[in-house]
């Protein structure tokens, strides 16, 4: 006999299971509560997690941060992953749409956002963009370790702006 019988107690379970490494177990554990609970976005942000971060299905990564998204848009936590996803595959467009939408959200971490949009402006080459994300999101830096990344993001564009504009003669 299940002792679990609310859905947020299986949910409590599925992320246990998950904490302590059980990937197959929690995903199993998940996948069930969204069948019987379609609106339950937490589940999808958690298949979310599983897929990005443990089996590296990036597509069904997305498709359940969309659908955490769409069930419950004022759930914060999903922005910040979904922002690192769509980062990691280059989605400009969708990327600037999310974190415009997650900037609205209480409880979002601004700073991470700024920071990935950041990134996102560093890997086109953007680089006075990339600072000015980079800026944000160090003002936006409520402990040392976060401020001191930001100082380093900061930092690394600098140097890339001085390399770009180095200028090689030749006689």
């Amino acid at each position: 006999m299940d002792i679990y019988v609310t859905i947020e107690e299986r949910y409590v379970q599925a992320v246990e299971e998950l904490r302590y490494g059980e990937a197959a177990k929690a995903l199993r554990l998940f996948n069930d509560l969204v069948a019987s609970d379609e609106s339950y976005a937490r589940a999808y942000f958690q298949l979310g997690i599983i897929n990005f971060y443990y089996i590296k299905d990036y597509q069904a990564a997305g498709y359940y941060f969309n659908r955490c998204i769409e069930t419950e848009p004022g759930f914060p936590d999903v922005y910040e992953d979904f922002m690192k996803l769509l980062v990691f595959l280059n989605m400009e467009k969708k990327a600037k749409n999310i974190a415009a939408r997650s900037l609205q959200i209480a409880g979002t971490n601004q700073r991470l956002i700024y920071q990935q949009l950041g990134l996102l402006e560093e890997k086109g080459q953007r680089w006075n963009a990339a600072l000015d994300y980079y800026r944000k999101a160090y003002s936006y830096s409520l402990e040392k370790d976060d401020a001191e990344d930001s100082k380093a993001d900061i930092q690394r564009v600098k140097d890339k702006i001085l390399q770009a504009s180095k200028f090689v003669y030749n006689y």
